[in-house]
């Protein structure tokens, strides 16, 4: 059940009164150019489901924080102290958001940075460049034109939220998207052709962490959201195949722990629904691959895939490639092609059984030197010591390092726990090699005198 807006200054209104066929929606503007979403009017009851007031304020608010100057901000107002829906903050153990925009030459973007920086409000489809705060005065007074009454529209939004002001709800939005319309398309200058200072949100900083999470968060909430109990029923219990998500704070954990890059490649063995694959091409800008055996949780990703890509465009900004197989992992000709080439491979294994997880670890003697293989579970006991006995073992080439994550970091549980980093050190390994061997040698020389 759902709880109405209303016109309680006239109570014979009807606008707002609920319709399966034509419920009561208002739209948001979206950074790029010809880019809006329509919300429906309604709260639900029942916190668990999905709430598009809440998407669209928050939404909003990323826009409004990430996407505009100080300058362009003022015209919109402030955002309410009290306000519920302040945007998502990643728990502790992640990086904290990134600070506002700063100006600087387009040409100083480190080499290292995700593609995917960009700045704000396009004119052509095209992710668009704003001035940084010493806007000139034309601009000031262009601005001062769009409020020149220095009306709250934020105070204002906030307001009619709380009462269930329908009217005033849609007024103030309607203000809103007025202003943030005239940001996205401004008048052209006296010289068309002259072109202000580039602006891009930090040297190396990449997509806001603010930005992308909103933009996985919508996706999440229209791909997936509506098909939890249907994905959980797709899964034997107590087998390989349980469906559960790592959250997207320990995503950023693991990104930031493997030092991931727009160049590298990263695969992630059992991707469920996709989550991981896309918030590594997202946040990163790197070059992602997941497999997936299950049909139910391989369609959701797809269906991620393409919504991320529309929101992307919405939001105007890149990702890295995403590419995504249902199949599996250990029969893929395309996982034996990519492994030799991957910097990062995750598997989520916290349920797989004994025999998968011994089935996997030969196909890692193809990965390069360097690369990273991130678990739920050891694929090698940590601190092992390697000994005369199982100096052969495969094992030998992994350095393992344990790493605590936090509660509210899994779908499976609240919480904490640990998950494994393991880096192939072939060059070590070979050191340690060389003296069993040179002792081997020494000792049967000893024995044959």
């Amino acid at each position: 059940s759902f709880e109405d807006f209303s016109n309680p200054d006239d109570q014979s209104d009807t606008t707002f009164e609920w319709s399966l066929d034509d419920p009561p929606t208002v739209e948001l503007e979206y950074p790029n150019s010809n880019a809006c979403e329509t919300f429906m009017l309604l709260a639900p009851k029942d916190k668990d489901h999905y709430n598009p007031i809440l998407c669209l304020e928050q939404s909003l608010h990323v826009i409004y924080e990430c996407y505009l100057t100080p300058s362009q901000r003022d015209v919109l107002g402030t955002i309410p102290f009290e306000c519920r829906s302040d945007p998502e903050e990643s728990p502790p153990s992640s990086p904290p958001p990134l600070s506002p925009p700063a100006p600087f030459s387009s040409s100083a973007v480190s080499p290292d940075s995700p593609r995917s920086v960009c700045s704000t409000f396009s004119l052509d489809g095209a992710p668009a460049r704003i001035r940084g705060a010493g806007e000139s005065e034309p601009e000031q007074a262009y601005f001062h034109s769009l409020n020149p009454t220095g009306r709250n529209y934020l105070s204002e939004l906030g307001r009619a939220l709380k009462k269930g002001h329908g009217p005033q709800f849609i007024k103030a939005m309607v203000e809103i998207n007025r202003i943030l319309r005239a940001l996205k398309y401004p008048p052209l200058p006296a010289d068309p052709f002259a072109e202000g200072a580039p602006m891009e949100w930090g040297e190396g900083c990449g997509i806001p962490s603010k930005v992308s999470l909103r933009i996985l968060e919508e996706t999440y909430q229209r791909c997936v959201g509506p098909h939890v109990n249907k994905l959980n029923r797709s899964y034997d219990p107590f087998s390989s195949s349980v469906y559960g998500e790592l959250m997207p704070s320990f995503t950023t954990d693991i990104i930031r722990e493997t030092r991931l890059r727009p160049s590298s490649l990263f695969l992630d063995l059992g991707s469920g629904v996709g989550n991981v694959v896309l918030q590594a091409a997202l946040q990163v800008g790197c070059r992602a691959y997941g497999i997936e055996k299950m049909a139910a949780p391989s369609a959701c990703a797809r269906n991620q895939l393409a919504q991320v890509q529309k929101r992307c465009r919405m939001w105007g900004v890149s990702m890295g490639e995403v590419e995504l197989e249902e199949g599996d992992m250990l029969a893929s000709a395309r996982v034996t092609d990519l492994l030799p080439k991957a910097d990062v491979v995750l598997v989520n294994n916290k349920v797989f059984a004994q025999s998968l997880n011994e089935a996997l670890r030969p196909k890692f003697l193809d990965l390069k030197e360097g690369a990273i293989v991130v678990s739920l579970t050891p694929f090698v006991p940590v601190n092992a010591r390697i000994t005369e006995r199982n100096v052969d073992d495969i094992s030998a080439i992994f350095d393992v390092r344990e790493r605590p994550y936090h509660s509210g970091s899994v779908s499976w549980g609240s919480g904490s726990g640990s998950y494994y980093i393991h880096t192939v050190d072939r060059e070590g390994y070979a050191g340690i090699r060389q003296r069993f061997e040179n002792f081997r040698a020494r000792r049967s020389g000893s024995r044959h005198s």
